[in-house]
């Protein structure tokens, strides 16, 4: 027997960090090669991607299936609205308030929530988005109801004496990406830490989690908490982009937009959400709700856990292949 056949075969070349290298190059480039709808399309995915990596908290990573994110979606879109109008605000300040508020409004309505389990939490997370939109519909006196609220200014930076505003779709998808990047390394870094590995075993097995010493629901009404400050961060992006809101921002649609985001990339990953069917489908909207159904199908017959396997899988193809 020769040397060589005692020899370990040469560890593959991970190429997740070039692949996102390229990636990031691409994002910073696209404007360049894109039309203004495409823009538009990736915009409003960007906007969608906040509320899910909060809702992905949730369902991936704690086990809680919440539909509950449109209605804190439109609670940061109203709340963004609302001190741009009357206050003018800059834009970061009714960004930071959107996503506070949502949090805030999350805690009353967590604990009577969470202490219900399974089909019940999905209910009163529903009633959630109902009790919304009925309230955006009826206080005219500070919704305005149906008319909704318009002329909702650009996003304003007031940096000392400078100032200056994003008007431009380019402008726009520039500081939505920004947005987006940060929003993606946060949640990355909580399910990295301590609190996130508690949040799997509450996932996994919050009876067992609970006899080891972990505080389970205090960390599930915390996680509710920060999911709908994703969702209140994102409302605000939007209610800035489209310059009007109403009380259309707390449908349904936008629940299961999300929902099909994390499920469609893969629950418990935060690749699988980037990667999941966002609301770039929004390039054919005559073909879209086909496009869902379609997808849907795929999900519940072939990939019951979402595209993310398919994800793993081609890095370990890459991989072999080196």
């Amino acid at each position: 027997m020769s040397p060589n056949d005692l020899s370990l075969p040469a560890p593959g070349r991970d190429l997740r960090l070039p692949f996102g290298i390229a990636l990031a190059v691409a994002a910073c480039v696209a404007p360049l090669f894109l039309g203004n709808y495409a823009l538009h399309a990736i915009i409003i995915a960007l906007i969608f991607l906040l509320p899910a990596h909060g809702l992905n908290l949730l369902v991936g990573y704690t086990g809680l299936l919440s539909l509950a994110q449109a209605a804190f979606f439109g609670i940061g879109a109203y709340t963004s609205a609302l001190m741009a109008v009357h206050f003018g605000t800059p834009f970061y300040v009714n960004l930071v308030a959107a996503g506070l508020v949502a949090g805030a409004i999350a805690l009353p309505l967590g604990i009577p929530a969470l202490r219900l389990r399974a089909t019940s939490f999905v209910m009163c997370t529903l009633g959630f988005v109902i009790i919304g939109q009925a309230i955006a519909k009826n206080w005219i006196g500070l919704t305005r109801g149906d008319m909704g609220l318009s002329g909702i200014p650009k996003p304003y930076f007031a940096l000392g004496p400078a100032s200056f505003t994003v008007s431009g779709t380019m402008s726009f998808y520039y500081l939505t990406l920004v947005i987006a990047v940060i929003a993606t390394a946060t949640a990355y870094l909580i399910v990295r830490s301590a609190a996130g590995r508690n949040m799997i075993a509450i996932r996994e097995n919050e009876t067992l989690a609970e006899s080891v010493g972990i505080p389970t629901w205090r960390y599930k009404l915390v996680v509710f908490m920060i999911s709908a400050a994703f969702a209140g961060f994102g409302g605000s992006i939007y209610a800035h982009y489209l310059t009007v809101v109403s009380p259309l921002t707390f449908q349904m649609y936008y629940s299961t937009t999300m929902l099909i985001i994390v499920l469609g990339g893969g629950a418990g990953t935060i690749s699988g959400v980037i990667f999941g069917l966002s609301e770039a489908l929004r390039i054919a909207p005559e073909v879209r709700m086909i496009a869902y159904g379609l997808c849907l199908l795929a999900l519940v017959f072939w990939f019951p856990k979402g595209f993310a396997p398919l994800i793993d899988r081609f890095w370990c193809f890459l991989k072999e292949r080196k």
